[in-house]
């Protein structure tokens, strides 16, 4: 098998990441076992996960983990939850200011049991199992709903997207995850470090943090993005062929299906600062994870941008190219007019060409023949056309 070069790695890895953005919660619903009925519901049907599912099939062993981190300024407890039933009818011990309950795997049964025991909306419930929700804000008297999506790279050759559902309580921060593994990792070692801060702040501040770390992940696949179109570039510039071409316009659509998730987190930063589930020590937080959004869509307008240049090089490298082309056979074509025309007088059905008696006609054809073209070929070097 031949070896792939690092720039054929990195477009390979790039033209991988779209097909896991649109691919990864069929992939994901199908390993869980769900009964994704939402779609084959008539228009008109009630709203609601209870009406959308079969609450009634339990979730297959080992497809949904639970973890609890309950934690103070002086102390945490890590957990990770084996039986359902029992820890949601447990309380937060005293001691614990925040408890924050990750959930990895979707299954509507486990949905709806958290539902039940934190009193979220059934709408919202059901919004957690349908993966396309477009990143916002939902407030609720008594919670907060947060649908965000989290990019992360993924290995030496792609990324991938989740949709995951916040939900923020006095004290309790639920998040619910598509799949375990997420960006979330720093976050966990910084509630493990005695005297951090985020130990001593409430769950709006990790709510915070986990959003931060979304947005701060997404940096590393914009610059991903940005050395395999520099890449690209010279690969245009050495090699214009179709392939390099769709690789190009893959990227840009690629691009586009991340605007489409980064876009709307702006939105989503400025209603949380004005929530007032969110208090005004955090809306500083809160202001510059804003700002970082604005710079993602910055960055990502100049690699569209970039993409749409490289498809005009692309165009601009073929028309120069078939110009040269249509140049040399513009030089030949000329180089042959006059010996056709000499050749087509005296191929004429005539029976007096006095030229045609002559001992040394041939040669002297010859001679007239290379004459003209290497005048020709003088000339068109004398103009530069050649």
């Amino acid at each position: 098998m031949k070896e792939q070069s690092p720039l054929g790695q990195a477009v390979g890895g790039a033209r991988r990441a779209i097909h896991q953005v649109g691919r990864l919660g069929a992939a994901v619903g199908t390993r869980l076992g769900l009964d994704r009925r939402q779609e084959d519901l008539p228009p008109g049907t009630a709203a609601g996960i209870e009406h959308a599912y079969d609450l009634s099939q339990a979730p297959t062993e080992g497809s949904v983990l639970v973890r609890c981190f309950d934690y103070g300024a002086d102390k945490v407890v890590e957990t990770q939850v084996t039986a359902l039933e029992p820890f949601l009818s447990a309380q937060k011990p005293e001691w614990a200011a925040v408890r924050w309950v990750n959930i990895d795997g979707l299954h509507p049964q486990v949905v709806d049991a958290f539902r039940q025991r934190f009193g979220f909306h059934t709408l919202a419930a059901e919004d957690v199992m349908h993966l396309s929700q477009r990143p916002r804000v939902e407030v609720y008297p008594e919670h907060l709903y947060i649908a965000a999506r989290m990019v992360g790279v993924q290995g030496e050759g792609g990324f991938r997207s989740e949709q995951v559902s916040f939900f923020l309580f006095d004290g309790i921060l639920l998040t619910f995850q598509e799949a375990p593994g997420d960006v979330f990792d720093p976050i966990r070692q910084r509630l493990r470090t005695e005297g951090s801060r985020i130990r001593a702040r409430n769950a709006s501040f990790l709510t915070y943090a986990l959003l931060d770390a979304i947005v701060d992940h997404c940096f590393p696949l914009m610059e991903r993005y940005a050395d395999v179109l520099e890449d690209l570039e010279v690969e245009v510039m050495k090699n214009s062929t179709p392939d390099v071409l769709q690789q190009v316009l893959n990227i840009k659509k690629e691009l586009t299906a991340m605007r489409r998730v980064v876009w709307p987190m702006r939105e989503l930063f400025d209603a949380l600062q004005r929530s007032e589930f969110f208090s005004e020590s955090i809306a500083p937080f809160l202001r510059d994870v804003h700002t970082h959004t604005i710079q993602l869509v910055d960055i990502l307008e100049t690699l569209r941008e970039s993409t749409s240049g490289l498809v005009d090089l692309y165009m601009s490298m073929v028309s120069n190219r078939m110009n040269e082309v249509m140049k040399v056979l513009t030089v030949i074509a000329t180089l042959f007019i006059p010996m056709t025309f000499i050749a087509g007088v005296y191929g004429m059905n005539f029976k007096y060409l006095p030229e045609l008696e002559w001992t040394y006609s041939y040669p002297l054809f010859w001679g007239v023949c290379i004459s003209m073209s290497a005048g020709l070929l003088w000339f068109f070097r004398r103009r530069g056309w050649i």
